[in-house]
């Protein structure tokens, strides 16, 4: 199975080589996390968070994209407005800072960024739609993709139409959550609907939903024949997942999951570098990502909540230490 997804810009070919993907997800994918990610997944195109192109443009979003060219591996920039203008002068800036490719946000469900035409307002007000993919098409020339869902609050809507559209405006690819806005994250992706869209399309369409691990992505990939996969909360508490998904796909053998100790002192490295990048804020940015890593051992719900409570960062690292001595030590009473 090749794994070589190829994107058109305007007068450029990009290649990535990988089919897994990483979603982009406001306050967690930001350079310390997809450093991370990266470990694991060297081929994957990875996302920034979401920006908003004011922020981009007025500069306080700069952070979010500053050095982009700087990491390893293709890295994606999503921007979410409504403002074609705005959009394609912040795609632009995206795009000099080093971005693979420029992403538009056309599914987030969030009510304050819908509410002003945003995100997954897009897929009614279509005409704009079409306009904004034009418009930053013709700005940059990296390739211009467009992340949406099912449809607005029905199936009904004729998506079909909709992404042929984009399509024929400009699109390189088509990232598609297997839910309709109104459904959120509730209930189940529909793969098979992400399946006949793909037979309609001539573009790479990619695969969004309920991919938690290879068996999913597996099963995603046969029942949609996508010609890739995006993992977007599956991610949460385990950086290495996008690796392991990649192994799988392209049949390789001998991934190994961090132990329990690696995935502790992984804690403390991504500790380590929040605190170096944002001081102390960065305790409290690393809480929820504890949160998420802390589970499924031993212990694991007392660490979490004597974690998420201490006061600074060499409180974390000395709970860890102790939690991976005493772990240690049982194992070798078990032995």
């Amino acid at each position: 199975m090749s794994s070589i997804i190829k994107l058109k810009g305007k007068g450029v070919t990009k290649i990535i080589k990988s089919k897994v993907m990483l979603s982009p997800l406001a306050g967690v994918t930001d350079k310390i996390f997809r450093k991370l990610v990266r470990k694991w997944a060297p081929d994957s195109l990875l996302f920034t968070e979401m920006i908003n192109a004011t922020s981009l443009k007025k500069g306080y979003g700069i952070q979010k994209i500053d050095q982009l060219g700087l990491e390893h591996g293709p890295i994606g920039v999503q921007i979410f407005d409504n403002r074609p203008y705005a959009v394609s002068e912040a795609a632009k800036l995206a795009e000099d800072s080093g971005a693979f490719l420029i992403d538009i946000n056309m599914g987030c469900p969030v009510k304050k960024i819908s509410k002003k035409g945003g995100g997954s307002a897009l897929i009614k007000d279509r005409l704009l739609a079409i306009e904004l993919v034009k418009r930053v098409s013709n700005a940059v020339k990296v390739p211009v993709t467009v992340k949406t869902r099912l449809g607005w609050d029905n199936k009904q809507e004729n998506i079909e139409e909709f992404l042929l559209n984009l399509q024929d405006s400009g699109a390189a690819m088509i990232t598609i959550h297997g839910r309709t806005r109104k459904e959120g994250f509730s209930g189940t992706a529909d793969w098979g609907m992400i399946g006949r869209i793909k037979e309609l399309l001539e573009i790479p369409v990619i695969a969004n939903g309920d991919i938690k691990n290879p068996k999913d992505a597996l099963n995603c990939l046969k029942k949609t024949n996508a010609d890739g996969l995006m993992v977007g909360r599956g991610i949460l508490g385990s950086p290495w997942k996008l690796g392991e998904i990649d192994y799988a796909i392209k049949e390789l053998i001998g991934f190994k999951e961090p132990n329990i100790e690696e995935k502790l002192l992984l804690i403390i490295e991504h500790l380590d570098e929040l605190i170096k990048e944002k001081g102390t804020h960065g305790l409290l940015i690393a809480r929820k990502h504890i949160s998420w890593t802390c589970k499924n051992f031993p212990q694991a719900t007392k660490l979490r909540n004597n974690l998420v409570r201490a006061i600074d960062a060499d409180e974390v690292k000395q709970l860890i230490n102790k939690t991976i001595e005493t772990l240690n030590t049982d194992q070798k009473l078990l032995i």
